[in-house]
């Protein structure tokens, strides 16, 4: 039975980037059989060019009817005078909810041939292989809001923060249940001297550790961690936090590996599940044919593992893209004298040859 994927492209570099991993899923299909097939929808600034609104009913159905979604990205300086409710990125947003999106696994793992592209020094960078497992539909982003209301003479805006026991139970077990596959080890990053909504996170997360004694757990502050990230990265396995410290580290830790253009991640579902590069949509650069398209091609390879359970050809296609790393094929946002210049389509191809 063939197995659909529904493709967003969404704003930007999307369709540059998704066609890029299309095509590599191809190949990755062609070797393995794994009886792919493909189904493109619009979401974002196009879709509101198009229909009016960002996440059209067709495609929130058809990603729900899906076996994984791939998303490229939305947004772009094109919508910024659009309402804040009809705003490109309220289309990932309302994906997040309609398909129960309730975490997102963000690896960074720097490869041996990328260390001396980190920001820092090569001894801090060498070996790190991480794991952010961030809540996605809860917290500040999905809480009550005031865009403006006048409060003693003064406007004023305002954002709730809440979280549940049973929303932070089901993201912990998940960093738990991760952690149980790698090294063994949870931080739970909070901000519980100040927030109470931490202090809950903290005790639920204490909590739900007494079923894993054979994974260790520890507590950071939120701006320590932050700290931690850049002076000993390689010190984190798993990290477990909440939608807002989630957003924020998980953008610190994808330059560790020098671009963010490498970055992919999982946003895993209740049903289905959806994959995305971890950047932007980059409008400066989109039609130009250079955007880095590897964070979407391994952001394919998640889909392969965690919704297909292709195992075999996920980790074909992560090899694929460090063999074309260690050959020397570089896009510009990682390209030095010495090395291959390459645009999307030509990283694209080298990465296909590989599979």
């Amino acid at each position: 039975m063939a197995k659909k994927i529904v493709v967003i492209p969404g704003d930007g570099i999307g369709k540059e980037i998704t066609d890029a991993a299309v095509a590599v899923l191809k190949k990755a299909d062609e070797k393995f059989g794994l009886g792919l097939s493909y189904e493109y929808h619009d979401a974002g600034g196009t879709a509101y060019d198009k229909f009016g609104t960002p996440l059209p009913e067709e495609t929130l159905a058809a990603a729900k009817a899906s076996d994984g979604v791939l998303f490229g990205a939305v947004g772009g300086d094109k919508w910024d005078s659009v309402e804040p409710s009809l705003r490109p990125e309220k289309a990932i947003l309302g994906l997040r909810k309609g398909l129960g999106l309730y975490a997102n696994l963000r690896p960074v793992k720097v490869a041996d041939t990328l260390v001396d592209y980190s920001p820092l020094k090569p001894e801090l960078v060498r070996g790190v292989d991480l794991v952010i497992v961030r809540e996605l539909i809860g917290g500040i982003y999905f809480g009550d809001r005031c865009e403006s209301e006048q409060h003693e003479g003064v406007e004023r805006a305002w954002d709730l923060e809440n979280y549940s026991v049973p929303e932070v139970e089901r993201i912990a077990r998940l960093a738990f249940e991760t952690a149980k596959l790698r090294r063994g080890k949870v931080t739970s990053v909070d901000k519980s001297n100040v927030l109470a909504t931490s202090r809950l996170w903290r005790r639920t997360v204490t909590k739900v550790a007494e079923g894993y004694p054979d994974v260790a757990l520890d507590h950071l502050y939120v701006d320590n961690c932050a700290m931690q990230l850049a002076v000993k990265p390689a010190q984190f396995d798993v990290i477990c936090t909440g939608n807002l410290f989630g957003d924020i580290l998980s953008d610190e830790a994808a330059v560790i590996g020098g671009s963010i253009g490498l970055m992919p991640s999982a946003s895993i579902g209740e049903a289905t599940s959806l994959f995305e590069p971890i950047h932007g949509s980059a409008p400066d650069i989109a039609g130009k044919g250079i955007a880095n398209p590897i964070g979407t091609i391994l952001s394919a390879a998640m889909l392969l593992r965690y919704s297909l359970r292709e195992e075999a050809a996920a980790r074909a296609i992560e090899a694929a893209c460090d063999k074309a790393l260690a050959d020397g094929f570089r896009t510009p946002d990682l390209w030095q004298e010495g090395f291959r210049k390459a645009d999307t389509e030509q990283m694209t191809r080298a990465i296909v040859e590989r599979v």
